[in-house]
Formats: C-alpha cells, sequence, structure tokens
C-alpha cells in the first residue's frame, strides 16, 4: 500500500527517536528562557518593551531573534548569537591569517575541532561583553535602569550574578543546541533553537496588531500579504542560481575514449544567507556597547559623546535604518567575497580537468568565476539590505509599535525560511538512507 513520508517518520524507530529528542530538548530550551536574571527592574523592563521609534525596533528584533526572552531579560537574552559572532570572527580570519588557512586545509577534521574548540573559548569574552553593552544600552533605550551593574562594592555581587548568570545562559543554549545536532537533527542544533524562538513569538506579534481598536484587523492583513510576499521573495531569491557552463574531459572506457561532458557550475544569487544581517548588526551595535562603559563618566564630553553614540548605534536615531542597509549590503559582499575564496573553484576544476569555455585554467577561472558571483550578489545584497530595513520602513509609513513590526522581522524569516528548507532536506536523506522510497511500499 502508498505509504506517506510522515507516516514512516513515526515508524522508523531511530528517526522518532531523533524527533522526540530534538522536541524535548526544544522545550527545556523554551522553559529555561523563563528564568529572569537576578534584580530585575519590572517596571523599567515593561518601558523597554514600549519603546518606540528605531530604538523600539531595534529591541524588537532582538526580542524576536531570542525568542522573546529580552523582553522578559531572562538568562537566555543573549540567545546563541555570542557563539555565532565568534564562529563568524574565527571564519573571516582565515583568509587574513594564512597558518589558519594552511592548518584546514593539511588535516580538515583535526582544523574542524581546533575551531570549534577556540569558537567556545571565544564565545565567553563575547557574551561577557554583549551581557554589559545590552545592559547599558536597554538601561539608556527605557530611561530607567532595568539592572544597575557596577564595579563598586555595593554592586559588585550582584554585577557578577547578573553576568554570570547570562553568560551561563548562553553557553546553556549552546550545549543544548550541539546535544541537538548530534542526538537529534544532525546540524541543525542552533539554527533550530534560534528557529523555535522566532516561531515562538509570531502569535503575540500578530496578537500586538489586532490589539489597536480602530485599525487592527485591516493592520493585520496588511501585515500577513506583506510577510508572504516577503517570504516569497526570499524564497525566490534563495533560490537563484547563475549556471557557468563548464566542460569535463571524457572518461576512458576500455578502449574507447568517451565524449566531453558538457555541465553547469550552479552560483548562488546571495551565497552568505542571513550571516550579513547578525554580523551587520553586532559590528552596529559595537560602538554602542563600547559607549555604554562611559555613559557615567564624571568628565561631560567624555559623558555627553558617550551618549551620542549610543544613541545614534543603538537604534535612537533616524540614521539608524539607513547605517544598517548600508551594512547589509556590504557584509554581503565581503562574506560572499570570503566564502566564494574558501571554494577556489579554479584550482578544483583545473585537477578535474574541467574547464569554462573561452576560459584558461587556474588563476584565471578563479577571477572570472569571481566577477560573476560578484556581479550576481549585487541584486541579492540589495534585496537582502531592503528586507533588512522593511520593518523601520512600514513602522515609519503605519506607526505601528515594535512587538507587531516583528512579525515581518528580514533576521526572522530568512532563519525560518532556511531551517525549514535545511530541515526538511535532512529528513528526507535521513528517509532515503532508511530504505523509504516514494514509490508502493509493501505492506
Amino acid at each position: 500500500m502508498k505509504r506517506s513520508a510522515w507516516r514512516y517518520l513515526w515508524t522508523s524507530e531511530d528517526i522518532r527517536k531523533k524527533l522526540l529528542i530534538t522536541l524535548g530538548l526544544l522545550i527545556l530550551y523554551r522553559l529555561a528562557a523563563n528564568i529572569p536574571v537576578p534584580g530585575i527592574d519590572r517596571l523599567a523592563l515593561s518601558q523597554l518593551t514600549q519603546a518606540g521609534g528605531a530604538a523600539g525596533n531595534l529591541v524588537g528584533l532582538l526580542d524576536l531573534l531570542s525568542g522573546g526572552t529580552v523582553s522578559r531579560f531572562s538568562v537566555l537574552a543573549m540567545g546563541v548569537y555570542p557563539y555565532i559572532t565568534a564562529q563568524i570572527i574565527l571564519q573571516l580570519l582565515m583568509p587574513i591569517i594564512p597558518a589558519l588557512e594552511a592548518k584546514m586545509k593539511e588535516n580538515p577534521r583535526e582544523g574542524q575541532k581546533w575551531m570549534e574548540k577556540w569558537t567556545v573559548i571565544l564565545t565567553v569574552p563575547m557574551a561577557l561583553l554583549s551581557a554589559v553593552g545590552q545592559i547599558n544600552i536597554f538601561n539608556s533605550i527605557a530611561g530607567a535602569p532595568i539592572l544597575q551593574i557596577g564595579f563598586s562594592s555595593d554592586l559588585l555581587l550582584s554585577t557578577a550574578t547578573a553576568l554570570l548568570s547570562m553568560i551561563a545562559g548562553t553557553m546553556f543554549g549552546i550545549w543544548l543546541g550541539q546535544l541537538i545536532s548530534e542526538y537529534g537533527i544532525p546540524n541543525q542544533g542552533l539554527s533550530l533553537i534560534i528557529f523555535a524562538g522566532i516561531v515562538s513569538r509570531l502569535p503575540e506579534s500578530l496578537n500586538a496588531i489586532l490589539r489597536d481598536q480602530q485599525r487592527g484587523w485591516w493592520l493585520a492583513i496588511i501585515m500577513l500579504v506583506i510577510l508572504a510576499l516577503t517570504i516569497f521573495a526570499i524564497v525566490f531569491v534563495q533560490q537563484g542560481r547563475r549556471n557557468v557552463p563548464v566542460m569535463f574531459p571524457g572518461r576512458r572506457i576500455g578502449n574507447r575514449m568517451s565524449m566531453p561532458v558538457r555541465s553547469n557550475l550552479p552560483l548562488m544569487v546571495n551565497m552568505a544567507g542571513m550571516i550579513p544581517l547578525i554580523f551587520a548588526q553586532s559590528m552596529l551595535t559595537f560602538p554602542a556597547i563600547v559607549a555604554s562603559f562611559f555613559l557615567a563618566s564624571k568628565t561631560e564630553w567624555v559623558a555627553n559623546l558617550a551618549k551620542g553614540v549610543s544613541d545614534v548605534f543603538g537604534g535612537n536615531s533616524p540614521w539608524y535604518s539607513l547605517m544598517y542597509f548600508v551594512m547589509v549590503v556590504l557584509f554581503t559582499f565581503f562574506y560572499t567575497d570570503v566564502l566564494f575564496a574558501q571554494q577556489n573553484y579554479g584550482d578544483n576544476l583545473k585537477k578535474q580537468g574541467a574547464q569554462i569555455p573561452g576560459v584558461t585554467r587556474g588563476g584565471p577561472t578563479q577571477r572570472y568565476l569571481t566577477k560573476v558571483q560578484r556581479r550576481i550578489t549585487l541584486p541579492g545584497a540589495l534585496f537582502l539590505g531592503f528586507v533588512a530595513v522593511l520593518p523601520f520602513i512600514l513602522g515609519e509609513l503605519l506607526n505601528i509599535q515594535q512587538a507587531g513590526l516583528s512579525l515581518i522581522s528580514a533576521a526572522g524569516m530568512l532563519i525560518v525560511v532556511g531551517v525549514v528548507r535545511d530541515t526538511f532536506n535532512i529528513i528526507d536523506t535521513e528517509l532515503k538512507l532508511h530504505g523509504y522510497d516514494d514509490s508502493l511500499i509493501k505492506g
């Protein structure tokens, strides 16, 4: 009889076990997301969640990506993003430091272990820096201290407790993600944790729009239509390819030589995915994090300068969305160039004896493909930048609160679309490995 893939998922003991482990660990993460950081001022926190303007949109974006942990200021308020930032930094250092690149090429397996070890080590100082900066920035946005931190004798113990709890929360989330990748759905741990948080916030975002008594329903319809169109556009761009013709040499079969094979090398319009959004946001908030350390300076001009930098890069400036757009576009090109250089198509095609018609093998092939990749990256980068600032644009045009705008967050939609697609591909691969066939199965 004919059986569906989903029915086979449940009848296969191994796949069912992986799905249940994944679900259980995600539930555990969501339960831990409700544990607040010690010493939080609930009244000041409510003022933060009601902030308007660019700062409110920034808070809403961070709240969405963290799965609502920012609005509760839980121990998981930073999510697993310090780990992702550390991972990106090490990846970007590879082409800059030849020793790292050589280490990865000589022994990829050992190089991967080394990379994983130092990513975790670098995560700790990144999480500490992010925790201090996040607290100071949110204190500034809320207009009242959400959490008082300092290194005076009366604040030292409470500061250490708060920072250690936030760092521990981040490391706990990373550990759960690694458990999911190892015992649940392979290689999807951190992605599924972020995905679960985003999806859990969508009903609340829609409800925030419906609470507007005068225009709630038609605003909700407009936002859902925009959401559907944007998801369609994201899928369309993500699937976009430029097929470069490649000729592979014929193979000798016995005493005969087969004809050369004509194939295509697909180059992606958006190779970088959501990484430019995360990196642009991290780089934009970094000056605000540094400035937050000088907000309480006794020197007036230093305190005023720190306040100005914190306002501009913390989301309180109308220029924030323009800077965000430019940074996303630039980082899309930069990160794509780094990834493309690591692929080294020129040498790989040369080793296989393949050639692009009219292009010399080796270095000229790599330069030609890099030129093509940059050309097709331009529309992808501009699209990514536009979708990134779409919540800010709609916030100004429709005067929607930050909780509603998180419904159409670019980073959120890219993550959701990417994780769903990758998870389905992994499950499909698992089904094939377990002997599942789309044709008739004898029951």
